[in-house]
């Protein structure tokens, strides 16, 4: 069934692979959020270092540049934390230790709702082949959520850390092409906008407003808001108390 209730978690965090994929993608719902009194952390899986295309420029330097732009996106839309787990830009995997990560990371934010992109979008559209890191990062999102974040016998370990295990209510998976759930931006997609031109090395001289905008449109359409971002919800922990155990 199609959703359109306005909903705001007390925690939201959001899990992508690289500075400026939030930007690009969803961060019209993170500032919405935020502005509802949401508390919203960012992990980036990788800094970006390869994402600057310019041989006098090292991966070490990108990744500083890249990083700083990130921390300035989010400050723009009002996140008070970033987190960088420094995977390889371009070389993602989602292994067993990145899902450790992840987990650790849930298990100390312990987020009301998870957002990631879609692990199985290949292809977008006639012009574009999804990033082999994207996929990566919504595989390991979605892994760590579940069941891992939630079993206290998976990496048992960061009990020591003193994080237990914590189940995330509802995962958010970006959804290029349909959906059924659709997140009102009209109220902030001028920040969206914004939060994506502080990615200096990525925009250069290209102005992204004409396209986020026609994206955001084309979401809407159909549905009364005049700008809208997609999802997919799926609904790990309902209202009500389940009548019998979950399986993992």
């Amino acid at each position: 069934m199609s959703l359109y209730t306005p909903y705001t978690p007390q925690r939201a965090m959001f899990i992508f692979a690289h500075p400026d994929d939030i930007e690009f993608g969803v961060a019209g719902t993170a500032a919405r959020w935020v502005q509802g009194g949401a508390e919203v952390s960012y992990v980036l899986l990788t800094s970006g270092d390869v994402g600057i295309a310019d041989p006098s420029v090292t991966r070490a330097e990108a990744a500083a540049i890249r990083e700083q732009e990130q921390l300035a996106a989010a400050a723009l839309i009002g996140v008070k934390e970033v987190i960088f787990l420094r995977e390889p830009d371009g070389l993602l995997v989602n292994t067993l230790e990145l899902r450790r990560k992840l987990v650790r990371e849930i298990r100390r934010f312990r987020p009301e709702v998870v957002v990631c992109g879609d692990p199985t979008a290949w292809f977008v559209n006639s012009t574009y082949v999804n990033h082999p890191d994207h996929r990566a990062a919504a595989s390991a999102a979605i892994e760590a959520v579940f069941p891992a974040a939630g079993q206290p016998h998976v990496f048992e370990e960061l009990a020591e850390e003193g994080l237990q295990a914590h189940k995330v209510r509802k995962l958010y998976v970006e959804a290029w092409n349909g959906g059924d759930t659709w997140v009102d931006i009209t109220d902030t997609i001028d920040l969206k906008i914004a939060a994506l031109r502080c990615h200096v090395s990525q925009m250069r001289d290209w102005d992204p407003e004409p396209m986020l905008r026609q994206w955001a449109a084309e979401a809407a359409k159909g549905k009364e808001m005049a700008y809208a971002e997609a999802f997919r919800v799926i609904t790990l922990v309902g209202d009500e108390p389940p009548t019998r155990p979950i399986e993992a």
